[in-house]
């Protein structure tokens, strides 16, 4: 039985994964982390690489890894400013995803502190964009 089986399988994953979204473009804690996604590829396609990864992630097919060749998630990242702050709203769009799609139980409360340990890894002292911005005006 793997993680992903405990949420209820790839349907349940995709739809926590579009709630996650849809509070990341709903939510004031979302507003760094759309500006962040408007920088790259934008939120549509976090929606798909999002489940991608979270699917392998949580030992079900590695769709990201098939796709890019790893699931390197710092990375994945590496460019990208991430803030303690960003990771705190990461966690608060994902925390509030889970309640609102349902997930309870000690196997929540594990993914919860996992995700934790991962958006925390994620800050970084990269500088931000808008600064890079400024400097080349």
């Amino acid at each position: 039985m793997t993680a992903l089986d405990d949420i209820g399988g790839e349907g349940r994953l995709h739809d926590l994964v579009e709630t996650f979204y849809d509070l990341v473009e709903t939510l004031p804690e979302g507003s760094n982390l759309r500006r962040l996604h408007a920088r790259g590829h934008g939120v549509p396609h976090a929606r798909v690489e999002q489940f991608n990864f979270l699917s392998g992630f949580l030992g079900g097919r590695s769709y990201y890894k098939e796709k890019h060749g790893h699931m390197d998630v710092k990375l994945m990242h590496a460019h990208v400013p991430i803030r303690q702050e960003d990771a705190e709203n990461w966690l608060t769009c994902m925390q509030r995803a889970l309640d609102d799609e349902g997930h309870a139980g000690p196997h929540i409360d594990k993914l919860r502190q996992v995700f934790r340990r991962v958006a925390l890894i994620l800050v970084n002292d990269v500088a931000d964009w808008e600064s890079d911005m400024e400097k080349i005006e």
